[in-house]
């Protein structure tokens, strides 16, 4: 498959750079991105999350450094520090390789594995769903339903690390992921600590198969797989979001790219069972089933031949998953779970956004407006739907994983909540079918420096005593990402430039406009 998104091997942002294409980065960015990882383990000792029953709680020195002012403040410091030293890291690899020679593969693997391993010795940090789902493997061998049981079912679940929106809240994942829950809960038993290494494991499974494929995937579409791998995996967010997190979402998204491959060199079979798969970890990915058949009926398929082939990637997803749900008898109630539209929406999701405008509108005429939320839902529900449709039916086969990466991105951007680690399932799609070193790229460095900014501050553990000092350690976590990030683009000598050419290229784009607009 041809790629129109990759149009030139070094483009004006690189040029920038003032670097010439190097096989391989100097050690000393390898080294700053491990060093950064580092200081993210350490920090997350301080401030990172534990169940109030995990034997680590009795530790001397996390006692110390957990309860006291100073380990809490200092921790946020080191945590919020380390992400922005990994981030500098990522970007300069970036620099260094451009051009994408001949053994930058080989450099951008040695910076995955070096940044991500640390990490599989955090707490939990940027998000605690991993003790949800100990919550629901627990529900899992006491044979209750988690697509319809909350965890608050459950004698001492509390105590075990789970949010408290997750105590009513049935699991949005899919029949397979709860499988693997009952696994690791046979397995660790009462253990939380040891419940959370084993489903990291799992997830570092996930970044693992994304380590393998995103570069396969790319190379089919005439895209730099050493580049693809960098913008994906060895990117902070991704290794934070998904090692350290322990997120449930790496696996989903592995299991997809690897099927999105398969699928794309005629291995139909082999693409849908793998994309059952990781709709059985999170139904999300069930979007992308209508552009798996359509790889899987190959280029110039007449309409009959996409419809048939449609039919026979459903019945075979349908049929898998009927044997699973069978197997562990919740049969499909991970799809009434998936066709709801959840609850509460996020302030930078478009559905918050235009929520809060209607709602604050209606509100200053003195007019209802709790309906607001549910219709903006339901129409963005609606949108995101025919961009769907539009997409399977329009568009080119050469750019068929483009299109499953722009419905993907639909389903996403249109969803009320969008959490940080969203990103990171469009993200290997986009990379593989080429990112332009344009505002394309810049784009990518700025919604990854706002989400890494976001977790970091948001999601930080306070002891309930040191309650006060929560506002003010978020602010701290909040002004060192800011004051990093206008330093990397206004003033770091090395990573200005990449900025400044984006810059420069964008006023040149305007004048040659401008001059075509006079001209004529």
């Amino acid at each position: 498959m041809i790629n129109g998104n990759e149009p030139m091997a070094m483009s004006r942002v690189e040029a920038g750079t003032g670097t010439r294409p190097r096989a391989q980065a100097p050690r000393l960015v390898l080294l700053q991105g491990l060093l950064g990882s580092i200081m993210v383990l350490l920090g997350s000792y301080g401030i990172g999350w534990l169940a109030s029953v995990s034997p680590l709680n009795r530790n001397a020195l996390l006692i110390a450094v957990r309860t006291e002012q100073w380990g809490v403040i200092t921790s946020t410091v080191v945590l919020t520090l380390g992400c922005w030293i990994m981030f500098r890291a990522w970007l300069r690899l970036g620099q260094e390789l451009s051009g994408w020679a001949a053994g930058s593969m080989r450099t951008v693997r040695q910076a995955c594995w070096l940044w991500g391993a640390p990490l599989l010795l955090c707490l939990p940090i940027f998000s605690r769903d991993v003790f949800a789902y100990i919550g629901q493997g627990r529900l899992v061998t006491a044979g209750q339903d988690p697509y319809v049981d909350g965890i608050s079912t459950l004698s001492n679940w509390f105590q075990l690390g789970a949010d408290v929106t997750w105590a009513e809240a049935e699991t949005p994942y899919g029949p397979l992921f709860l499988m693997l829950e009952r696994f690791v809960n046979m397995i660790a038993g009462t253990s939380p600590d040891a419940s959370v290494f084993l489903f990291r494991l799992v997830a570092y499974a996930g970044v693992v198969v994304c380590m393998v494929y995103v570069p396969k995937l790319a190379e089919l579409h005439g895209v730099s797989g050493a580049k693809a791998l960098w913008i994906t995996v060895s990117n902070p967010l991704f290794l934070i979001s998904f090692i350290a997190s322990a997120h449930n979402d790496a696996l989903m998204v592995g299991l997809a790219v690897a099927g999105t491959y398969y699928a794309a060199t005629r291995r139909g079979i082999l693409g849908v069972v793998l994309v059952t798969a990781s709709i059985g970890i999170k139904p999300i990915t069930m979007v992308i089933l209508p552009f798996i058949g359509l790889l899987w009926a190959g280029p110039g398929s007449s309409w009959a031949r996409r419809f048939l082939f449609w039919a026979y990637t459903l019945g075979l997803c349908l049929g898998i998953m009927a044997v699973i749900g069978w197997a562990n008898g919740y049969g499909f109630g991970w799809l009434k779970v998936m066709l709801g539209t959840g609850t509460g929406t996020v302030f930078f999701a478009p559905v918050g956004l235009f929520t809060n405008f209607f709602s604050g509108a209606f509100d200053s005429l003195g007019l209802e407006s709790a309906w607001v939320l549910d219709v903006v839902k339901i129409v963005a529900r609606l949108a995101s739907v025919a961009v769907v449709l539009v997409l399977m039916f329009r568009g080119r086969h050469s750019h068929l994983v483009q299109r499953l990466a722009l419905a993907f991105a639909a389903l996403v951007v249109l969803s009320p909540i969008i959490q940080p680690w969203y990103l990171l399932w469009l993200l290997p799609f986009f990379a593989a079918t080429g990112i332009r070193d344009d505002w394309q790229i810049i784009w990518v460095y700025f919604t990854v420096a706002f989400f890494i900014a976001f977790g970091a501050a948001d999601q930080i553990f306070i002891w309930q005593f040191l309650d006060a000092l929560d506002p003010w350690v978020k602010h701290l976590s909040t002004g060192i990402s800011w004051t990093a990030m206008a330093y990397l683009a206004f003033l770091d000598p090395r990573t200005r430039r990449i900025f400044v050419g984006f810059w420069d290229s964008v006023r040149t784009a305007v004048g040659t406009l401008r001059r075509r607009k006079e001209a004529s």
